[in-house]
C-alpha cells in the first residue's frame, strides 16, 4: 500500500508504516536540529511548485509524516525551496561526478538531518555515513531504521575536535579519497568552529577528497530570526564569507575548485542584482563551494 496520499496539495499518511514515535518529533529538537525540517518539506513537496528541479526524494514525505509534521508552511517559503531544491540537484550532479570517479569511495553527510542523499549516490560498491547530534540520530533510528552494509548512522558534534576519527573516517593515507557533505551546518557555527572543521577535513582526508558546502554572506549574520523558515526555529547564523578566500585561509591544503550562486536559478536578473551587489556582499548571498585539496 503507498503510504503517501495527496489531496489539495496537502501529504497525508495513509499506512502506519512510519509512525511517530512517541517522545519524539518535531516540537522535541532544539533550534539548530529542528531546521531539518525545512529542507525535508522542500524535497518531499516543493517539486509541484519547480518540477525542472524536482529532485524525486523517496523518502521525505513519509519521513514528513513520521514526524507528524505540517510542511505547508515551509512550502510557502518559495525562495528558500527553490535554494534547497538548487543546492540537492548540485549537490547530486557533484556527487555522481567523485563517486564516477572513485566508485569504492566513501561519502560521509555531516549534519545531515533526515535526509538520505545515499539514495543518490549508491554506486553499488562505495560506503556511506549519515551523522549529526544525538537527537537527530535518535529521530533517524526511529523514522529510518538503516539495515544495509555500505550505510549506517552515527552521532557527531562539529563544534568539537576530532570527529573524523570519531566516525572511523580513512586516514589521510588511504587509497579512497571521501565525499564530505557539511548541508546547511556550517552556518551554524561560530566562525572560529566553522574554520575548525574545515582545518581538520584538509589535514585528515585523504589525497582526492572533496568537500560540498553551503554558504551565506556575512551580511546574514545575526539576522536569521528575518528568515521566514529559519526564523521561527530560534536557530541564527553565526558564520558567513566575506571574501571567497576565506574558506581556503583555514589549511594550505585547501582549494576552492568552484563556487555557484543561486542567483542562477533567477537568470540575467539574479545574476545583475548579485553583481551590483557583489562589493557588499563580498561572496554570494547564498552559494554551494567545492572544496578539494591541493596535493
Amino acid at each position: 500500500m503507498d503510504p503517501i496520499v495527496r489531496h489539495g496539495g496537502r501529504t497525508h499518511c495513509a499506512s502506519p508504516r512510519h509512525e511517530r514515535p512517541e517522545g519524539l518529533g518535531a516540537q522535541a529538537l532544539h533550534a539548530v536540529p529542528s531546521t531539518l525540517l525545512i529542507p525535508l518539506a522542500a524535497r518531499a513537496g516543493g517539486g509541484r511548485n519547480f518540477p525542472w528541479l524536482d529532485c524525486h526524494d523517496a523518502h521525505a514525505a513519509a519521513l514528513l509524516c513520521g514526524l507528524g509534521a505540517d510542511s505547508q508552511p515551509y512550502l510557502a517559503d518559495g525562495a528558500t525551496v527553490l535554494n534547497i531544491l538548487w543546492r540537492t540537484a548540485l549537490l547530486k550532479t557533484w556527487g555522481r561526478a567523485f563517486f564516477a570517479r572513485h566508485p569504492d569511495a566513501t561519502g560521509a553527510n555531516l549534519g545531515c538531518g533526515l535526509s538520505t542523499h545515499f539514495q543518490w549516490l549508491d554506486t553499488g560498491r562505495n560506503h556511506w555515513i549519515d551523522a549529526d547530534l544525538p537527537e537527530v540520530a535518535a529521530l533517524r533510528t526511529a523514522l529510518l531504521p538503516i539495515q544495509h552494509p555500505r550505510w549506517r548512522n552515527a552521532t557527531v558534534d562539529l563544534s568539537q575536535p576530532g570527529w573524523w576519527h570519531t566516525l572511523g573516517l580513512p586516514p589521510q593515507n588511504s587509497a579512497q579519497p571521501v565525499l564530505l557533505l557539511l548541508e546547511g551546518v556550517l552556518m551554524y557555527l561560530e566562525p572560529a568552529q566553522a574554520q575548525a572543521v574545515l582545518r581538520e577535513f584538509a589535514t585528515e582526508a585523504p589525497r582526492g577528497s572533496l568537500c560540498l558546502l553551503d554558504t551565506l554572506s556575512h551580511l546574514a549574520v545575526g539576522r536569521a530570526q528575518h528568515h521566514p523558515s529559519v526564523g521561527p526555529t530560534g536557530a541564527q547564523f553565526r558564520w558567513g564569507l566575506h571574501h571567497p578566500d576565506e574558506l581556503t585561509a583555514p589549511h594550505p591544503r585547501l582549494q576552492l575548485q568552484a563556487l555557484r550562486s543561486v542567483s542562477e536559478c533567477y537568470g540575467w536578473a539574479g545574476w545583475a542584482s548579485e553583481t551590483c551587489w557583489r562589493p557588499w556582499l563580498g561572496a554570494p548571498l547564498y552559494g554551494l563551494a567545492l572544496l578539494g585539496l591541493d596535493d
